[in-house]
């Protein structure tokens, strides 16, 4: 009871003077790590994955997510500009790339590299489907999601050390923290509360961005009502999953709707 009284005063101090606001939604976030330092982890993390995993190019399905990406990249830097902040997003190394990979996820890393596994192509079905999941995860990079689930899993994981005395000391836990912060891995614990938040978060900027690129958000509906009927087994308890129910996000979902529209054109 001590240790963990002592934790949560810690992250409530930590949070008081490290807390930076995010994009579009206005919550207040602890971001304990500088932008260079997240940089050059999510780059690592980055070529590590590559290393293990076959990019596919030139296919139907690669030029679908350059394609896609490209409109959603764009339709981000243009809500930037004309909001007179484009400085959030002036360092992104922007990349869309689409992986071998059976398993049915994407991921983001911090500043714009952005991963497609190949399994997740056909529950996307078209460019639509595809804009959803791709506006999900820049919703995840500008709201800057990695940098303070980094945060949380070096104060929870490691004590609150430093970012540099981690990879020093302790760098094989560091990565794999690194890969469960930037969405690769997954987590069940005291961040779930926070994992969830920030699943809804990115939703809701997801469906702002896909609107602006072009795409119908009302789209994101019927694709997370295919990944409804696409559960085979009964899904585990909404407390024990780092993502939203997917009943639940869909109601969450159609209560955004509204806002996106008024982006749509």
């Amino acid at each position: 009871m001590k240790n963990t009284t002592l934790l949560s005063a810690l992250i409530s101090f930590l949070f008081f003077y490290s807390c930076a606001v995010v994009s579009l939604t206005g919550r207040r976030q602890l971001q304990l790590i500088p932008r260079s330092q997240m940089l050059e982890l999510s780059n690592q993390a980055y070529n590590e994955y590559v290393a293990e995993h076959q990019v596919i190019t030139g296919t139907e399905e690669a030029l679908m997510v350059q394609r896609v990406g490209t409109n959603i990249r764009s339709a981000v830097e243009s809500y930037f500009q004309e909001q007179n902040n484009d400085d959030i997003i002036g360092d992104f190394q922007w990349e869309f790339t689409l992986f071998q990979d059976t398993t049915i996820n994407a991921w983001a890393m911090p500043r714009g590299k952005v991963g497609i596994n190949s399994g997740i192509l056909p529950l996307a079905q078209d460019d639509a489907g595809l804009a959803v999941i791709i506006g999900h995860e820049i919703g995840h990079v500008v709201a800057e999601h990695g940098n303070e689930r980094m945060s949380q899993l070096l104060l929870v994981e490691l004590g609150g050390i430093a970012l540099s005395e981690a990879l020093s000391e302790q760098p094989e836990i560091t990565r794999q923290l690194a890969l469960v912060a930037f969405g690769v891995g997954a987590q069940l614990g005291v961040l779930l509360p926070y994992s969830r938040l920030h699943e809804t978060e990115a939703d809701r900027l997801g469906l702002i961005f896909m609107a602006i690129a072009g795409y119908d958000p009302r789209e994101a509906i019927s694709f997370w009502e295919r990944m409804v009927e696409l559960r085979m087994a009964p899904e585990p308890p909404e407390f024990l999953s780092t993502h939203p129910s997917d009943e639940t996000r869909v109601e969450n979902i159609r209560q955004m709707i509204p806002e996106a529209m008024e982006y749509y054109q």
